[in-house]
């Protein structure tokens, strides 16, 4: 789509200094946005900005800063106005889980933690961009959830309650604001080729439940999607061609919500009987 239909825009991209939010941020620059990235190793986001080809006009930039600190995401809003006259997007993508445990072996600060840098993190976006999207006139919000916010991920902790969450936000917020023109949307993906995913053997059990419960698989090199994938639905629901979408979630999973989330049980293999059918330790 980079036909320049985003030429004048300003858009924010949290997490933006590897995987998916450097494809966003790569694919919204191509089409003629000024980009801001966000994230907090600036060492990955000069990276990130250095790699960007803008095309039609458009420019990367780059903003250290934490979505989970307030006066960090009110910093990075500033600055995308700043660079760009005015914030017309945000693609909320920073995120992340926790260590792999069953519920009753989940460590409380630890789980808190996924919530925070996934819910909160995007709540403070959402705060601090609504105002300045009204203020140009409307925008695209795009919070990023996951194939585990619909589909049942075993021992992933806080991480499918954090992007279910991320869901009914973008809902809530779709109805709150739609009468001044802000749009909020999720995106599901699926197993994508990130460096996170890369820690998944290619040989393993935990790949093999990927790939055969994705249709799609097949018709794919390696059988998993790319960052790119994501980057592209991304661009479209920040894009004009989606003004008339809001409020809802899209996968981008290459189906595999039409089967069965991922089996990481061998990656538990070290607790034992209080994973795989034993007893439960006493309280």
């Amino acid at each position: 789509m980079a036909d320049g239909a985003l030429a004048g825009t300003g858009i924010l991209v949290t997490g933006g200094g590897t995987g998916i939010g450097r494809a966003c941020a790569a694919a919204l620059a191509a089409d003629g946005a000024t980009v801001v990235v966000c994230g907090r190793t600036a060492e990955r986001l000069e990276a990130t900005v250095a790699g960007i080809e803008p095309g039609h006009g458009g420019s990367a930039h780059a903003v250290e800063a934490d979505v989970t600190v307030e006066d960090d995401v009110r910093r990075a809003v500033a600055a995308t106005v700043e660079v760009a006259g005015l914030l017309t997007g945000v693609v909320a993508n920073a995120g992340g889980g926790g260590a792999l445990a069953p519920h009753h072996l989940q460590d409380l600060e630890a789980y808190e933690a996924v919530l925070r840098l996934n819910v909160v993190g995007t709540m403070l976006c959402v705060k601090h961009a609504v105002p300045a999207m009204v203020a140009a006139g409307g925008g695209s919000f795009v919070g990023m959830s996951s194939l585990a916010g619909h589909v049942t991920h075993p021992h992933f902790g806080a991480y499918p309650a954090a992007k279910a969450a991320i869901e009914q936000m973008m809902r809530n917020a779709a109805d709150e604001y739609g009468a001044s023109g802000v749009r909020f949307n999720a995106v599901r993906p699926g197993f994508i080729a990130t460096e996170v995913m890369e820690a998944i053997p290619r040989d393993s059990d935990v790949y093999d439940s990927y790939v055969r419960n994705t249709p799609l698989a097949p018709t794919v090199e390696g059988g998993v999607g790319e960052p790119s994938d994501v980057a592209a639905l991304v661009r479209f629901l920040v894009g004009p061609e989606s003004r008339w979408i809001t409020g809802t979630s899209i996968a981008v999973d290459g189906g595999q919500a039409l089967r069965s989330g991922p089996d990481f049980s061998s990656f538990l293999a070290g607790l034992g009987d209080n994973v795989l059918g034993g007893s439960l330790p006493e309280a």
